[in-house]
C-alpha cells in the first residue's frame, strides 16, 4: 500500500447489517474497521491510498451500488 509494509501488520473488523428487503434476507451494510502501523511521517500516503481504495478494491466493487460499504483506519506510527 503505497510503500506501507501491510504484511503481518493490517489487521480489520468487520461488521455489517442483515436486511429483509422485499422478503429476502440481504447483506445491506459493511463497515470496516482497519488497524495499522505505519513508519513516522507516511500518514499522507496512507490518507492518498485510502482516497482511491474504492477504485482499486475488486471486493468493493463487486458489491458496489448492492451494498453499502464505508471504511476508515486507525494508523500508529512507529
Amino acid at each position: 500500500m503505497r510503500d506501507i509494509n501491510t504484511v503481518d501488520n493490517l489487521t480489520a473488523d468487520v461488521e455489517g447489517d442483515i436486511a429483509e428487503v422485499d422478503g429476502v434476507l440481504r447483506i445491506t451494510t459493511i463497515r470496516i474497521h482497519y488497524r495499522l502501523e505505519i513508519p513516522e511521517g507516511s500518514r499522507d500516503k496512507l490518507d492518498r491510498a485510502l482516497a482511491s481504495y474504492a477504485d482499486k478494491c475488486p471486493a468493493y466493487q463487486s458489491v458496489r451500488g448492492c451494498i453499502d460499504c464505508s471504511w476508515e483506519v486507525t494508523a500508529d506510527s512507529r
